[in-house]
């Protein structure tokens, strides 16, 4: 079998703990492309949060692609074509701000290229900002102010807490949104069937490439379904334990350029 795409989730996976890609990695991910492989970023962030990392490994150079808010939106960087969009339902947004208020979490979501926030800002948004290089905002009456489509909300609060959130909230909307956590203190409010594994099926098909040609890198819960769905799924040593218990292969971490372990062993 020969691997035609490379699947990389960002943050704890392509990135060090420092958010930074190493030169070892970039080396080895510029070759790949350079070989004619696919390599895909796929993460939680908002687009603007990945494009930085696109632009670094000169993805738009290779034909490539990147899947943002866990694959709601694909983009094709060389044409910057938005090749599925997929937004939450208008009338789940007053219900998550209610949610939210009810229960102490705090709430945001994305207008181009900033986060907005419907409650205090908090440290974990601010985490969320600094990390995706955007700037946070507060809105004033966050349901009123979002009129335009979303591709996802992100609540945020202690691990221990959104425990408890979580469960409620996966009752609540059972059957018409797609609720995980990305990290412990990141709470994930997605459209129905709208996961990572979902939107690469979609590049696939359109690709014309199966499931078994494909590697998926990750480390975090929402990479859990991806790593699932390819034909090898990859968990970095420092991915929670759920995920390595989903994987094929286990390569070293994130701060020791797992990825280059991965692209020589496969590739």
């Amino acid at each position: 079998m020969k691997y035609q795409m490379l699947v990389l989730d960002i943050d704890g996976t392509l990135t060090t703990s420092e958010k930074k890609i190493s030169p070892a990695t970039h080396k080895a991910l510029l070759k790949l492309q350079k070989d004619g492989v696919y390599v895909v970023l796929a993460s939680g962030r908002p687009t603007a949060g990945i494009l930085p990392y696109a632009r670094e490994l000169q993805l738009e150079d290779y034909g490539n692609y990147i899947l943002s808010f866990n694959g709601a939106r694909i983009l094709n960087l060389r044409t910057n074509e938005i090749i599925y969009d997929k937004t939450l339902p208008a009338d789940a947004i007053p219900i998550l701000y209610e949610e939210a208020l009810a229960s102490h979490t705090g709430l945001i979501s994305y207008e181009g290229n900033d986060a907005i926030a419907a409650t205090e800002i908090d440290h974990y948004m601010e985490y969320e900002a600094r990390i995706n290089r955007i700037a946070i905002r507060r809105v004033e009456n966050f349901p009123s102010y979002v009129t335009f489509p979303v591709n996802k909300c992100l609540m945020t609060g202690e691990p221990e807490h959104l425990v408890s959130v979580e469960k409620r909230l996966k009752e609540r909307f059972h059957g018409l949104l797609n609720i995980y956590r990305s990290e412990p203190y990141f709470l994930e409010i997605m459209p129905q069937n709208i996961d990572k594994a979902a939107s690469l099926q979609k590049l696939l098909s359109s690709l014309g490439l199966t499931q078994n040609q494909m590697i998926c890198c990750g480390d975090g819960y929402n990479d859990v379904s991806m790593i699932e769905f390819a034909g090898v799924g990859v968990a970095m040593a420092n991915a929670q334990e759920i995920v390595k218990q989903s994987a094929d292969f286990i390569t070293g971490s994130n701060n020791e350029d797992g990825i280059v372990a991965v692209i020589e062993k496969f590739f």
